[in-house]
């Protein structure tokens, strides 16, 4: 007898930004003075008065299964979240709080996709979206961004991708790996195509909280009835208050895909994690001054990154309005030659710049876009000014 394992699982790739941040610290455990900038999370600690409630629940006995769908304390915390920050309506019973963005957005995709249904992806994305797709039995549709129209998707460029097999449009703003935000305008237009297209939009908002220069962040459903009934809304608390390692995310739909969601979820997880729930409740109901700091830092930490870069040899990038993440153009770096030897490929880049400089970077091979790094700023000044100059270093030996 043969055994063979699953197609699908084997045609998944594995996170190359995980690897790289793991690789990176490997190198510092043992003793090399090595600058990642791959990571994805910050580099803050989760506030006091969040891990506080998270004790609390421990010494309450708060460690028992929870409904499926969520608590209904944190559904609720969630309801009037969306409704101060992203003027959405979402009562209780249209929200599903789960392990994380990824587990969020494996929800959706399960819950909407039937084999051969195809997702738009506008390209760079995060590298995640495709396989999570190809999981749920459904197929990526990439459309691809220039730095011309600062990488961003059109109504135009969703009706032309559209087949009869569409079912739905992924949206980040802000965007992972670019870092920038979709204006009004700029939705209404996407909003549009969705609604006359009938297609369902995945609007990923996990960076809502990290937009500069005084930028809004707008979120899509927030834009009349007909894209509000056609769109998902996917966010959670990872990146806005520290708290990657807690896992937790939520979704706002219709009651019937909610439904849907909870159902899938109450086979796969059971619930997502007790203790967490509770954190979650505190870090959206309490205050949010650590918010508007983390924000504030990141901010003051892009503007010194994107001077520093912007003055390098062999670069391109535009400037990020939100997230934490700098896209840079390397395609004229890799015509030049590094100790007599042409670098072609940013993954040997990546391994050039590891090996000899002890600073990671994430190829953009699994965003997209093969001849582009993406550097993240969620690490310390003094961090970002080192591994800056070992890059400049780097940029400067090319011949």
């Amino acid at each position: 007898m043969s055994l063979v394992l699953s197609e699908k699982a084997k045609a998944v790739k594995p996170s190359s930004t995980l690897a790289i941040t793991a690789k990176a610290k490997e190198l510092k455990a043992n003793g090399v003075d090595a600058v990642g900038f791959g990571a994805g999370e910050p580099d803050y600690n989760t506030p006091e008065n969040i891990n506080q409630a998270a004790i609390d629940a421990i010494n309450q006995g708060f460690t028992k299964y929870t409904p499926a769908s969520g608590t209904v304390e944190l559904r609720e915390a969630v309801s009037r979240k969306f409704k101060r920050f992203n003027n959405l309506d979402y009562g209780p019973n249209q929200i599903v709080i789960s392990n994380g963005g990824k587990h969020s957005l494996k929800n959706i995709f399960d819950a909407i996709i039937n084999p051969g249904d195809e997702v738009i992806i506008p390209a760079p994305y995060w590298l995640s979206y495709p396989e999570i797709v190809k999981l749920s039995g459904g197929v990526p549709v990439f459309v691809y961004t220039g730095a011309e129209n600062d990488y961003k998707i059109s109504g135009a460029d969703i009706r032309k991708a559209v087949t009869d097999k569409t079912k739905a449009v992924v949206l980040n703003s802000p965007n992972n790996p670019t870092g920038m935000v979709y204006l009004r305008e700029e939705l209404e237009d996407i909003a549009a195509a969705v609604v006359e297209c009938d297609i369902y939009c995945v609007a990923d908002e996990m960076y809502e909280h990290l937009t500069y220069d005084g930028r809004e962040h707008i979120s899509i459903a927030s834009l009349g009835s007909d894209i509000y009934k056609h769109t998902i809304t996917c966010s959670g608390l990872s990146k806005g208050y520290a708290m990657t390692g807690w896992r937790i995310g939520y979704t706002g739909s219709s009651e019937e895909i909610a439904k849907l969601m909870g159902s899938i979820q109450s086979h796969a997880t059971s619930n997502p994690n007790s203790i967490a729930q509770k954190a979650a409740v505190e870090a959206l109901n309490g205050p949010q001054e650590a918010v508007m700091r983390m924000k504030e830092a990141f901010e003051k930490r892009r503007d010194a990154m994107y001077e520093k870069v912007s003055g390098m040899k062999y670069v391109k990038l535009v400037k990020p309005e939100g997230a934490f993440y700098l896209f840079i153009d390397m395609t004229e770096a890799l015509e030049k030659e590094y100790k007599g030897e042409k670098i072609e490929t940013t993954i040997k880049m990546a391994q050039i710049l590891l090996d000899d400089y002890a600073v990671a970077v994430v190829p953009c091979v699994d965003f997209g876009y093969p001849k582009h790094i993406r550097l993240s700023y969620a690490i310390s000044r003094a961090q970002i000014y080192k591994g800056l100059d070992r890059i400049e270093d780097f940029l400067n030996s090319l011949t």
